[in-house]
């Protein structure tokens, strides 16, 4: 094994991590545009747009899924069940709560413009209004059929009107001074998803799922155009006017408006000739309309949550709320600067880091399996149940792309390897028990061109089971593969395209899951389900190390440090860091709730990323040389501390002597001072005089350390003279006071029994 100076690692600490935030429901944002507000199960999630960090979490007591909210210009309210909350969601504290009276639970709420009133729509068919400030219900609009999904105060307030729609799908004008019902707006047939107003007021556009919007003119309550959008629509927001859109395809003065529904289309509609003039692929769900930063954001069927800026719609930000089971994770980009995930999903997502926005990438056609990262960084290739494996290139921009696509595995490809030295092959390994391997073209088409078509260059039946995982040698002359058969094989990579058998591992008790060189030692590393991690020379095969830990399946393996230590990841949640030297398991990091499919090291190696089924990334950062600073600051400390002891006991300056000794929490330096004063003229006068000016909390210390000294025959005299001051002097109602002091009497009895005087006060203490 080589050697080297580098100082091994010692430990990680969490630095950030991308966890679920959204898993449907509503979702708003805040008035200045800053925050995103999302239900999480019995959680209101905060996310700040700029960082994408969840800043604020406010959550029920009982943890009971929140079935609404609304936000107000300064607070937000929750609803779960028949209970109205009120938050300041800055201090995440429950300001007010009452009753909902609703009979069942709130369906929907929306607050007017002044925050003084809201509404809540119920699951019994009414709607009550509430005077936020002294909570009390100011109306009670009855005459819904069913559950009103949704309500909407109109945007000027002085009109005191209402809207709402339930399940007869009319939408209900409420006239609040009179809290009567003025007219039922008949068009749609199908739920009302949305409602949005022109900033007179005068005309609405509403949505439906029954595939229309109708713009209603609402000075005569009459439907003035019905606009076919043939698809089941989920959000409508009206255009600003007097706003050059024209790249969206706005050509004229007249009314348009935008649209999200479930084909996953943003469209853009002129009203008066009920003509989309423009569409944007990939959006859904919610919209909404940001018209301080002129942007529009919209809420994806998968939980993703889209930023646009108008007028071209270019997407902005991407947040993705949900992630499911994460099945890999990689570091990508020059300097380590994003990260490329496999979710579960037939899409892939790489994270910019430092805002985690996040760019979703088409291309497979069933669930990518895992990933591998070329050595520049900004070349990657994924491959999936669709048989496929493809190649992708990110740009100076971060944005990434398909270049490079094959397909000709017989069944899912589960694991890949990029070639090391440069980017000129990939190999997969796949459940039809062979491996490929794939030849790439020494320049990738440009943007706008045609995916390059990979071809297999050889194709070997390498394993009588799946292969698990495949992996390529430092320079690029060797094959290693992992199998479901318990085996792994070392192969040879020759430049004319074959590939041959050079030798068998034998020795695993169930499959192989992952497989690894070392970038020093003629070594390979394998993982396996039977909760080893093995080291193998590549000479003779023969098993040089075994190293057990894990309860369950090693999913993964790396090596770090140079190769001279390792990296592991189980079933059981678990990061392990081993030092292969000495087979010691240095560090066990626990952050995770399940399997641990994901683990990457960064290439400065001085961070790492792990992925698991509980949906939660975690980058980790290697914190040794910290803590190492740490504990020789603290020893230097101590040394000065030392020093400054010695003097005061020099100078015999006992009372500080004593409360540094006590600082220092060392009893044997306690007992140092002890010993000093008590060598001294009036050694008791002194004694006692110190140790009663003492601060509480030292004195507790005192007592802690005199159970210690009282236990050795040659200290019990000094022990002894402190409890003397101690039993003496301060009444038993305080000793009795201090952190486990009777633990410290009662085991102070035993030794004291020869001295009767002291004795007596231990037992008395004792029985209070």
């Amino acid at each position: 094994m080589a050697t080297t100076n580098l100082q091994f690692k010692t430990n990680y600490a969490v630095s950030s991590k991308i966890e679920p935030f959204y898993k449907g429901g509503k979702v708003q944002i805040s008035k200045d545009e800053k925050y995103i507000f999302c239900t999480c199960g019995s959680r209101v999630n905060v996310l700040e747009i700029s960082t994408g960090k969840i800043v604020h979490c406010i959550e029920h007591d009982d943890q009971e899924d929140i079935t609404s909210f609304a936000l107000s210009c300064d607070d937000e309210v929750t609803s779960r069940a028949l209970l109205l909350k009120q938050w300041d969601w800055r201090q995440a504290s429950c300001t007010r709560s009452w009753r909902a009276i609703h009979t069942i639970p709130v369906a929907s709420m929306t607050f007017d413009s002044t925050s003084t009133l809201l509404a809540t729509g119920g699951c019994d068919g009414t709607i009550k209004l509430w005077d936020v400030v002294k909570q009390y219900c100011t109306h009670n609009l009855k005459g819904s059929s069913g559950v009103v999904h949704l309500v909407e105060f109109h945007p000027d307030i002085k009109r005191l009107q209402l809207f709402s729609s339930s399940l007869d799908c009319g939408i209900r004008l409420w006239d609040l001074r009179s809290s009567q019902c003025l007219v039922v707006l008949q068009s749609h047939y199908s739920a009302v998803t949305s409602l949005s107003f022109s900033p007179d007021g005068d005309t609405m556009v509403s949505s439906g799922r029954d595939k229309i919007c109708t713009v209603w003119d609402l000075k005569t309550r009459q439907a003035k155009r019905t606009v076919p959008v043939y698809e089941a629509v989920e959000g409508v927001v009206l255009l600003p006017e007097n706003t050059d859109l024209s790249e969206i395809g706005v050509k004229s003065k007249d009314l348009h408006f935008i649209t999200a529904g479930s084909k996953g289309v943003l469209r853009v509609w002129e009203a008066s000739s009920a003509r989309c003039v423009h569409t944007h692929p990939r959006s859904l769900t919610y919209l909404f309309h940001l018209p301080e930063s002129s942007r529009l954001a919209t809420v994806t069927a998968e939980h993703n949550i889209l930023l646009y800026q108008l007028p071209g719609l270019s997407t902005q930000q991407q947040f993705v709320g949900y992630s499911d089971e994460v099945l890999d994770v990689k570091f990508l980009g020059k300097g380590d600067t994003h990260i490329v995930v496999a979710t579960n999903s037939c899409q892939l997502k790489v994270f910019e880091l430092l805002t985690n926005s996040c760019q979703i990438l088409y291309g497979h056609t069933d669930t990518v399996l895992t990933l591998d990262v070329f050595r520049k960084g900004s070349l990657f290739a994924s491959c999936a149940k669709d048989r496929g494996v493809r190649v992708w290139q990110m740009d100076g921009d971060g944005q990434v792309r398909c270049v490079a696509q094959g397909c000709s595995h017989t069944n899912a490809v589960g694991s890949i390897s990029c070639s090391r030295m440069k980017a000129s092959f990939i190999v997969t390994g796949s459940q039809d028990c062979t491996v490929k391997v794939w030849d790439l073209p020494a320049e990738f088409p440009t943007a706008g061109e045609e995916i390059h078509q990979l071809t297999a260059r050889a194709t070997e039946k390498a394993h009588d089971k799946d292969v698990n995982s495949v992996a390529v040698s430092p320079n690029d002359k060797l094959l290693a593969s992992g199998s479901q058969d318990r085996t792994a094989k070392l192969w040879s990579l020759s430049g004319d395209g074959t590939v041959g058998l050079l030798g068998v591992f034998r020795g695993h008790r169930r499959g192989v899951w992952a497989v690894c060189f070392s970038p020093v030692d003629q070594v390979l590393a394998s993982s396996s389900a039977d909760g080893t991690t093995k080291l193998w020379g590549l000479q003779d095969f023969s098993c040089l190390k075994t190293f057990e830990g894990h309860d369950a399946s090693v999913l993964k393996v790396v090596f770090v440090s140079r190769g001279t230590q390792l990296l592991t990841s189980g079933s059981d949640g678990l990061v392990k860091l081993w030092t292969i030297k000495t087979n010691e398991c240095v560090k066990t990091l626990d952050a995770h709730q399940d399997k641990v499919w994901g683990l990457h090291p960064s290439r400065k190696d001085d961070r790492m990323v792990t992925g698991s089924a509980d949906s939660n990334i975690t980058v980790w950062a290697d914190v040794t040389e910290e803590e190492l600073a740490e504990e020789q600051a603290k020893q230097e400390d101590q040394i000065l501390k030392q020093q400054e002891l010695s003097n005061l006991l020099h100078e015999k300056k006992y009372l500080k002597a004593l409360g540094l000794a006590i600082s220092l929490d060392q009893p044997h330096t306690v007992l140092t001072v002890i010993k000093a004063i008590r060598e001294g003229e009036n050694s008791s006068q002194l004694l006692e005089k110190t140790v009663l000016k003492l601060r509480v909390d030292q004195k507790e210390s005192l007592l802690r350390f005199c159970a210690v000294w009282n236990t050795n025959a040659r200290n019990c005299q000094d022990a002894q003279a402190v409890l003397q001051v101690l039993l003496t002097h301060l009444p038993p109602e305080e000793l009795l006071q201090y952190q486990g002091a009777r633990t410290h009497l009662e085991g102070l009895i035993p030794y004291t029994g020869q001295r009767r005087a002291q004795s007596q006060h231990l037992y008395s203490f004792n029985s209070l």
